[in-house]
């Protein structure tokens, strides 16, 4: 982890700016090519896969790794990708994986976490004490156009990330995704080369 130099950081006023705002907040849902996932043999999991193309996309994107605390702003080296894990309660609880960028070690150690997670008598639920992570939850039910996250307030400056069902269109299978993100550290070019990041993911593993 760094501190951002706000006297050489080109985004300085723009944090400035929109730290004032009441909703800092926005999402930007775009369409994602799932064709070559879906061409994979079975031992791939098309949900851990989507996993590990979102953190290849949040590490690519420097933006997506910075917190501010007050008007102090650091940018991680890594962070943990933190995913809403069903029970069999019918309710859910938060796993946490730590981003590898090689796609089998990850797979298997978020097969395994995310299993500890499903069968834990505690939601798990950040409470402040941790920024190094950033919020998943699939929407497998849905094909939705838009999608907002429940927020605790306009200081809360970590990503989420949603996603939902795997649609045919034509020869190919996509599927939307969503990136909401605080505009103090994130503009539209960031928003922009995540999903790239992502979709490259996507096409390689």
């Amino acid at each position: 982890m760094k501190t951002i130099d706000q006297d050489t950081w080109p985004r300085a006023a723009q944090f400035r700016l929109f730290r004032t705002y009441a909703r800092p907040h926005y999402a930007v849902t775009s369409r994602l090519d799932v064709t070559h996932l879906l061409s994979r043999k079975a031992d791939v999991s098309p949900y851990r896969a989507c996993l590990w193309a979102i953190g290849c996309g949040l590490h690519m994107v420097p933006e997506l790794l910075m917190r501010f605390r007050g008007e102090e702003v650091v940018q991680h080296d890594q962070i943990a990708l933190s995913m809403t894990v069903p029970t069999a309660a019918g309710s859910f609880n938060y796993a946490y994986v730590p981003f590898l960028p090689e796609f089998a070690a990850f797979d298997a150690q978020a097969k395994d976490l995310i299993a500890a997670a499903a069968g834990a008598d505690d939601l798990g639920a950040n409470r402040g004490e941790i920024d190094a992570v950033a919020y998943l939850s699939c929407m497998p039910w849905l094909d939705y156009s838009s999608i907002n996250n429940a927020l605790p307030g306009p200081d809360d400056c970590i990503p989420r990330v949603s996603w939902g069902k795997f649609v045919e269109e034509g020869a190919r299978w996509r599927m939307a995704m969503t990136l909401e993100v605080h505009h103090a550290l994130v503009d539209g070019q960031h928003v922009g080369a995540y999903f790239a990041a992502v979709q490259g993911a996507l096409d390689q593993i």
